[in-house]
């Protein structure tokens, strides 16, 4: 029996399971551009969605704080059966009675002054829901930049793949002339041999480059939540080009500090001390309440009817209540230092994610810079070995090289592609994570 409940509560849980990533699946976009995978992240991600849980728990205590302002109302009632036995002075010996009475009750109360508590808790709250909203959109931008990172990581594959293509095509037409050359008598067969290697050398590299494409879509599908065995394959844009253009570091950094949410979250924690340290404060004051109650009560041993004794027994009380603090233990003194520490410790790490957010602008745009620069050099030298790669090939037809120097030639201008695509898509990526610093949206 113990086995069939585990059995079971497997099923259910793997059925809940399935049921998840169907739910989640049918919300997928049709194409998976930059944009839409972005798009799908930041809706679908766990972090972000738990962090907007938090910041609907937060609003809960700002509307909580806020009524404390408001008047409390409550009401009580209560019914009673006694049974006793007394002395009865008329007959003599004991008599058994049983009295029945109600009690009715209504109070209320209302904070008059308590040092700026309220008030200052209400900020505290607001700034606590206004935080909680700035965590959730630093998580949306750190997800953007994952997402960009590996959506670029798979075109860079996939561009690879399509030269790798092109290089085992031109091996396998080298191996197919090889063939006729040494069935000719041409060539040797230590030369045939080396045309073979080469095909399988190249054969080795694509399969290398299939497999890179299929970890760096592992990469995406995770970043993005989905089953491995869903079927994933990204949107290529029409064009891929490298954009050499954007803000000057400093304009960049300017806009950074003015428009990121870290920045913000920073000055909010400041504020969010200071907003503590005044509730502190309130409690070296005194707290001044009004109270007001309602009261009347019946009983069945009096000999007045049930409205008439509810109407004599109406009792109406006000009162103005106020409590002084005089000494607590230095219990409020050393809470008003710790929270004058924590308002600095809530500037240093203000000051200390300010310069993080330079530095961390400064690093990104030295990395476009030198990416920029390899790419340029890395497209003329791509442009001349594949030229010069070209003519030895055409060469090799006619035995003005052998076959050492085409290799030679084929191998520098495979390294120069590697190169070229790789200092290509750094210029995009960091050109992208760059210019999303400066406030613009990461597209294509």
């Amino acid at each position: 029996m113990k086995k069939v409940m585990i059995i079971l509560m497997l099923t259910a849980g793997s059925s809940m399971f399935v049921n998840a990533q169907d739910t989640l699946l049918q919300r997928v976009p049709v194409n998976w551009t930059l944009e839409n995978s972005i798009a799908y992240a930041r809706q679908n991600s766990i972090t972000i969605n738990t962090q907007k849980l938090s910041s609907r728990s937060a609003n809960e205590d700002l509307l909580q704080s806020k009524a404390a302002k408001l008047p409390s109302l409550s009401g009580a009632m209560s019914q009673s059966l006694v049974n006793s036995t007394n002395t009865d002075p008329v007959v003599g010996g004991f008599q058994t009675q049983a009295n029945f009475s109600s009690n009715y009750s209504l109070s209320s109360s209302i904070v008059l002054f308590n040092g700026g508590f309220l008030k200052n808790d209400i900020k505290a709250k607001e700034l606590s829901l206004k935080a909680a909203n700035l965590n959730v959109q630093e998580t949306e931008n750190d997800i953007t930049l994952s997402i960009t990172q590996a959506f670029l990581n798979i075109l860079l594959a996939k561009e690879n793949i399509v030269y790798m293509e092109e290089i085992l095509a031109t091996s396998r037409a080298q191996l197919k002339q090889g063939q006729q050359q040494f069935d000719a008598g041409s060539i040797s067969r230590k030369d045939f041999l080396q045309f073979e290697s080469q095909v399988a050398s190249d054969e080795y590299n694509l399969v290398n480059a299939n497999n890179t494409l299929r970890q760096n879509t592992l990469v995406l599908k995770q970043l993005l939540l989905l089953p491995s065995t869903y079927n994933f394959e990204v949107t290529v844009p029409p064009a891929v080009k490298v954009d050499a253009e954007g803000q000057g570091l400093i304009q960049t950094q300017e806009t950074a500090q003015q428009t990121r949410p870290e920045i913000e979250n920073s000055e909010v924690a400041v504020q969010l001390a200071e907003a503590n340290l005044a509730k502190v404060k309130a409690g070296t004051r005194p707290t001044i309440s009004l109270g007001a109650s309602l009261s009347t009560g019946y009983s069945d041993n009096q000999a007045n009817p049930y409205l008439k004794q509810l109407n004599n027994n109406f009792y109406q009380s006000l009162g103005i209540n106020m409590s002084v603090p005089i000494y607590n233990k230095r219990i409020n003194k050393t809470n008003i230092a710790k929270n004058n520490i924590l308002i600095e410790q809530a500037r240093l790490a203000q000051l200390d994610t300010r310069n993080t957010l330079n530095q961390q602008i400064e690093q990104v745009y030295i990395s476009w810079q030198n990416a920029l620069a390899q790419y340029t050099a890395a497209n003329t030298q791509m442009k001349a070995s594949e030229e010069t790669y070209n003519i030895t090939n055409e060469q090799l037809k006619y035995g003005s090289v052998n076959l050492v120097e085409l290799l030679q030639q084929k191998n520098t201008y495979v390294q120069a592609t590697q190169a070229y695509i790789q200092a290509k898509y750094s210029s995009i990526l960091y050109g992208k994570i760059y210019d999303f610093y400066a406030g613009v949206p990461i597209t294509f």
